[in-house]
């Protein structure tokens, strides 16, 4: 038998967690909790074998309940249920100590081959989330072919700056940033300026989309 504890603040969405994963005679809900520190007190208390854990929530946030409970034991298997569907949440939450990361637009059948995943010793992401890494690494593969200038250059085009803001800040003419700005698109495969914001947000390059191009 997997106990399982759920952690989410939503009384529905736990009730419904709790009876699909009870029709599985394997499965058994032993606790339930609305928020990170009443989550914690009752990890502790109930030494569950897979802790089901969604990220946004009133107080701490369900990333500071996986990090306090990595903290006390590493082996601890978490399993984060979560509507956030980005690969960088999803790899924040990894580091933080979860065994696995299921968002909740995935199939309801999905969650019971998490837990049942986890609790095994692996790790398991539903396939959305490994689409988005695999996305994330072609990525980052691209970004590693720009030149030193031309990853600056792609930042600052990402802030919205123009190019004859660039070239006064980089020191550099007008006609070779422009010439960066040509080489950079050709080398991302982004035809317009948002493409570029958004993937200067997916690898945490700005922090947020600048004016109209979000």
């Amino acid at each position: 038998m997997i106990r399982i504890l759920l952690v989410d603040d939503h009384a529905v969405v736990r009730e419904g967690y709790r009876r699909f994963l009870e029709r599985s005679d394997d499965l058994r809900v032993v606790g339930e909790a609305e928020e990170a520190d009443e989550g914690h007190r009752l990890w502790l208390q109930c030494a569950p074998d897979v802790t089901v854990v969604d990220l946004s929530m009133r107080g701490a946030g369900g990333m500071s309940l996986l990090m306090r409970i990595a903290a006390r034991a590493p082996d601890a298997r978490c399993l984060v249920f979560s509507m956030y569907e980005d690969a960088l949440v999803a790899q924040r939450a990894l580091e933080a100590g979860a065994r696995g990361y299921v968002t909740k637009s995935s199939q309801p059948e999905v969650l019971v081959q998490a837990v049942r995943a986890v609790h095994a010793g692996g790790i398991y992401l539903s396939a959305d989330i490994v689409q988005r890494r695999t996305a994330m690494a072609e990525d980052a593969r691209r970004l590693a072919t720009l030149t030193g200038k031309e990853h600056e250059t792609f930042r600052l085009l990402a802030q919205g700056r123009t190019v004859a803001d660039i070239a006064r800040l980089l020191n550099l003419s007008a006609k070779t940033v422009a010439n960066h700005q040509s080489q950079i698109r050709d080398k991302l495969g982004v035809a317009t300026p948002a493409a570029l914001v958004h993937l200067a947000l997916r690898h945490g390059l700005i922090e947020s989309p600048a004016p109209g191009l979000g």
